[in-house]
């Protein structure tokens, strides 16, 4: 299936975006510290260590959600939790970076984000859920076709369902006459005007 190489792309890209964020981060902590940069008066100290620790922030938070997928594609579950959150997260903040990569960088830039928030949604979307309809496909549970409602009655030794007693003589679906879902009588809304 393509569950899993999905989950692994995910991984990888996520991982990327973590170095790559962290890098260019650093680099640009490093820049205003060494020009003594300042905007709007700003200390450069304070701008070069405020760089670096977002540098390292962003860089962690995407860390962590490659953590997650490569967990997804190892265990082959879906994301459930916090794991689960932190995808979603991180696919909002590629939708918000590609919105403004579109006005600040260009369409190459929007592309790619709206590639790995793709790729993010379906990693969230594929996998489905153990009580999900998969299981009642499955023909798993205690009735027929995986219907945890529908219960086994007893049975005859060749498997073929053994009628009760007292089900012989009731009455059984389609046994009544059919109803009309619309009434015989039609009354007509009375007139609101004078």
């Amino acid at each position: 299936m393509v569950r899993r190489p999905v989950a692994w792309v995910v991984a990888i890209v996520l991982l990327a975006e973590a170095f790559g964020i962290a890098a260019v981060n650093w680099f640009l902590g490093v820049v205003v510290d060494r020009q003594k940069m300042s905007l709007a008066g700003l200390d450069p100290d304070v701008m070069s260590t405020s760089s670096k620790i977002g540098g390292v922030v962003f860089g962690l938070y995407f860390a962590l959600c490659a953590l997650v997928a490569v967990l997804v594609a190892v265990r082959d579950r879906a994301p459930a939790g916090f794991g689960r959150i932190l995808l979603i997260s991180a696919a909002v903040v590629h939708g918000l970076l590609g919105a403004l990569a579109w006005g600040l960088i260009g369409w190459t830039a929007f592309l790619f984000m709206v590639v790995v928030l793709a790729l993010i949604v379906l990693v969230l979307m594929t996998y489905d859920r153990a009580d999900g309809p998969e299981q009642a496909a499955s023909g798993g549970g205690a009735g027929e076709g995986g219907d945890p409602k529908a219960e086994a009655g007893p049975q005859h030794a060749d498997g073929a369902p053994r009628e009760l007693p007292e089900q012989r003589g009731a009455p059984q679906d389609g046994d009544e006459e059919p109803q009309d879902s619309v009434p015989a009588q039609v009354t007509r809304p009375a007139p609101t005007t004078p």
